[in-house]
């Protein structure tokens, strides 16, 4: 772990006057900004938590991705962890108002000591909110964890009683998932009279990330119309594919005809910005997280020369799952660097609609225009001072706690679009 980043990273592009308007114009128009998001939120209530992956690329900010069950707490600035319980005792007393007892599931790949770091802070967050926390195994065994920082996870064994599930003597009254559910809901979780959160619906053997950024594409386009901008400069291009099989090469001619599509629409905006860059798309499976099965395209052409070895990387996602939806984004590149000149990209974290603060994903072996969640990334905790929601009118647009607005509104539009899509899944479960 590097120290906490006192500065955002430099944009090393020469859009940065592009960027330096967004930014001003999002300040400027503050007032009108959290008044929808109040009245959005009145609608549709927010997860209990997320990670946000953004892309600047100096002419546009953008999300890549949203994730439900977020595994980076403990690379969270860790002087500010004073807001972070603040952010889940409000959100407690907003929706589950007396909640006293808590499970917290994890992942299965115990031997991942960084995430289970992520666990055990997560744990204590809760438990400095004032609930009382047990963290059980789904494979149901109990057993006690050695962290690299050299403290211990203890991992209480699994029971079902009827509709009910506990650890030893502990009933919870919520259940708190931090596995996305890659590999199915497991029986053991099917048809509880307990509250899980985030909902079974959530996990990515049911989720898409096509139908998020359709609810997001929406949504930027009504903040769009509020505040005065182009949605382009903050909404990916994307297109689906569906019944994929690399391995055997069935479905190219989707995947060439769509990757072409996204390609000359992205040209398209450049054009009208008058933008000297590559258009490239970023193609990846339609569910799941982990950075695999990512690919970066500057023609959809590519697809019908892909070695066996491309093939196989795309062919599965985590747990071994195979793809056959893929998702094709407008690729935005990254020109954020360290002072190392690294690239880097902001994540975001959430609890509710309250931005916590984040960290850059920082990758020293990859370029602008590839998957910075990749083997050999670290990350280096963002210095929120605040909560993400209060610029500073008489400083730059490009100070820390300017960008981080910047980063805080995008964020929220996708955490939104996310609980759009949990409105979706509540009234389809009750057809």
């Amino acid at each position: 772990m590097i120290g906490v980043m006192g500065t955002a990273p430099r944009l090393a592009t020469d859009r940065v006057e592009a960027l330096l308007s967004l930014e001003q114009h999002l300040i400027t128009e503050q007032c009108a900004i959290e008044r929808w998001f109040r009245c959005q939120w009145q609608k549709t209530p927010p997860p209990f938590y997320a990670s946000v992956d953004l892309r600047n690329a100096g002419f546009k900010l953008a999300p890549i991705d949203t994730n439900l069950f977020p595994a980076g707490f403990n690379n969270l600035n860790p002087e500010y962890a004073p807001l972070y319980v603040s952010a889940v005792q409000h959100y407690l007393a907003q929706y589950h108002p007396g909640l006293e007892r808590v499970l917290l599931l994890p992942e299965n790949h115990t031997r991942n000591g960084f995430y289970l770091e992520n666990v055990a802070r997560l744990a204590e967050l809760l438990e400095q909110a004032g609930l009382n926390v047990r963290v059980a195994s789904l494979r149901g065994e109990a057993q006690e964890l050695e962290l690299p920082s050299g403290g211990r996870l203890r991992l209480e064994a699994l029971e079902r009683h009827g509709d009910h599930l506990q650890a030893g003597d502990f009933l919870p009254e919520l259940i708190l998932l931090n596995n996305d559910l890659s590999g199915g809901t497991p029986p053991l979780l099917e048809g509880l009279a307990q509250t899980i959160l985030p909902p079974l619906a959530a996990g990515w053997r049911t989720r898409r990330k096509s139908q998020h950024f359709a609810h997001y594409r929406r949504l930027a386009q009504e903040l769009g119309e509020v505040i005065d901008i182009d949605p382009w400069l903050i909404d990916p291009i994307f297109r689906r594919c569906q019944g994929i099989d690399f391995m055997r090469a069935e479905g190219r001619d989707c995947l060439v005809a769509n990757v072409n599509a996204v390609l000359d629409a992205i040209r398209e905006r450049y054009a009208h910005y008058g933008i000297q860059a590559r258009p490239f798309v970023i193609v990846k499976a339609d569910a799941g997280t982990y950075g695999m099965g990512v690919m970066t395209a500057y023609s959809g052409e590519e697809f019908l020369e892909l070695n066996r070895k491309a093939r196989t990387r795309m062919a599965k996602s985590k747990e071994g799952l195979p793809v056959s939806d893929v998702f094709i984004q407008e690729g935005v590149y990254t020109y954020e660097r360290t002072a190392e000149n690294a690239v880097a990209e902001p994540v975001v974290y959430l609890v509710g609609q309250q931005v916590l603060g984040g960290f850059y994903r920082v990758h020293r072996e990859r370029g602008e225009d590839e998957n910075l969640n990749a083997p050999g990334a670290h990350f280096e905790p963002m210095a929120f001072a605040e909560t993400g929601v209060n610029p500073c009118r008489n400083s730059p647009p490009d100070a820390p706690i300017n960008r981080y607005y910047a980063y805080g509104v995008i964020a929220r539009l996708a955490v939104m679009a996310a609980a759009r899509e949990a409105r979706d899944w509540s009234t389809q479960s009750r057809a």
